[in-house]
């Protein structure tokens, strides 16, 4: 009990320290590198979630380590610094107990007892997510009703399928950031994994919905959701898969208890749908290209060129002018690689074609302005002209 409140003395002494005091300090009998403890500086935001164990470390082997909360990612980076910084041991680690006071002489003055030198700390700075893995591992095997057969029996390693629990080991992110990029992939969970369907399956799903929308006389803007699901299970898709079809190209309109879930066709996504089916097979000219994507879609859905931001690029030769393909959902999510490729595809883009391939980019303390500050250089003949970016 007397050992305690001795070194209790020096430690308070320490937290307690005034401007311009001193205290005396010595080496502790454990004194060494302890690489095992390390100093982190946080921001106070963070602090409930590091005292309530709501973070969680990830990386693999080859890769920086990042720390996870349950909404964001931060890098984790070490910062050294040229002034001496002292760990002294807290007085409840009675393995790194020292009575360095004589328990006699209660006059005594505390002495500071000296674990480690630290040569930095470690800070974390918000970065986004890492979900380049994600497409990456996820299109590896998509979902072919016909392969899967096939497949049956494999264990996970052969068939390069991903649980969620696989994904959150794999992906640098955190579990919200990871649902969305999920999302925005249009990926669904089948048989425990996660999976993104085959486009040709999709597409034939879409159509055989819009062909039966015909035949059963129903509005796009009004689909009922169990008699779509049934017609196209009916027709040979699971029931799984006709409910993400009406996920993947419209949004619901109504939900009750009573009633059951009505959903609209999204016109736009429909209509890109088709665009990205022509323009699989290479570029065609634009009024070929047009004329094919009005005759595909359907007649109560107006096609517009405008719908293709992000989608196509359009390029002239001589008088004429053709369109292709280029759609943003397959660029790198890292803004490095992505003016990289986009200056490959084009030296030069005006601001009315470069926007819609970076506004989705997101880099926590860094503004669209300063985006292109640091990737491109911006050059205008004259104040009318309209600004022209090129690679820094």
């Amino acid at each position: 009990m007397e050992q305690a409140n001795l070194e209790r003395r020096a430690a308070e002494a320490v937290l307690n320290l005034q401007p311009s005091a001193s205290i005396a300090i010595s080496y502790h009998p454990l004194f060494g590198h302890h690489n095992d403890i390390m100093l982190l500086e946080l921001d106070e935001k963070l602090l409930p979630d590091i005292l309530h164990q709501r973070v969680v470390v990830r990386g693999q082997p080859d890769e920086d380590a990042v720390l996870c909360t349950q909404s964001k990612t931060y890098a984790i980076k070490f910062v050294g610094t040229s002034n001496s910084v002292f760990l002294i041991p807290p007085s409840d680690q009675s393995e790194f107990s020292d009575n360095l006071l004589d328990e006699n002489d209660q006059s005594q003055l505390p002495v500071a007892s000296i674990l480690k030198v630290a040569t930095g700390t470690m800070e974390l700075v918000e970065v986004a997510p890492k979900l380049d893995k994600l497409k990456l591992l996820l299109f590896k095997n998509l979902y072919r009703p016909e392969v899967d057969i096939e497949m049956e029996g494999l264990g996970e390693v052969e068939t390069g399928l991903y649980k969620w629990d696989d994904l959150v080991d794999l992906v640098q992110a955190s579990d919200d950031e990871l649902l969305s990029g999920l999302q925005a992939l249009s990926a669904l969970e089948i048989d425990g994994y996660w999976r993104v369907v085959d486009v040709k399956y999709m597409d034939m799903m879409l159509r055989m919905l819009l062909h039966n929308s015909v035949l059963n006389d129903w509005s796009l803007d009004a689909l009922d959701q169990d008699r779509v699901v049934d017609v196209l299970q009916s027709d040979g898709f699971p029931h799984k898969l006709a409910e993400h079809c009406l996920c993947v190209y419209g949004h619901k309109v109504s939900e009750g208890v009573e009633t059951n879930c009505v959903w609209k066709l999204d016109e736009r996504k429909v209509c890109v749908h088709f665009a990205r089916e022509i323009l699989r097979g290479g570029k065609k000219k634009i009024e070929k290209f047009m004329e094919e994507w009005n005759r595909k879609v359907p007649e109560c859905m107006q096609a517009s060129f405008t719908m293709l931001e992000g989608e196509v690029l359009t390029e002239r030769f001589g008088i004429e002018t053709w369109v292709r393909a280029l759609s943003v959902s397959s660029l790198p999510s890292s803004p490095a690689e992505r003016f990289s490729l986009l200056f490959k595809e084009r030296q030069k883009w005006e601001w009315k074609d470069l926007q819609p391939y970076i506004r989705d980019l997101s880099v926590p303390g860094l503004s669209s302005e300063g985006l292109l500050l640091k990737y491109t250089r911006r050059t205008q003949p004259t104040a009318d002209a309209e600004p022209v970016f090129s690679a820094r």
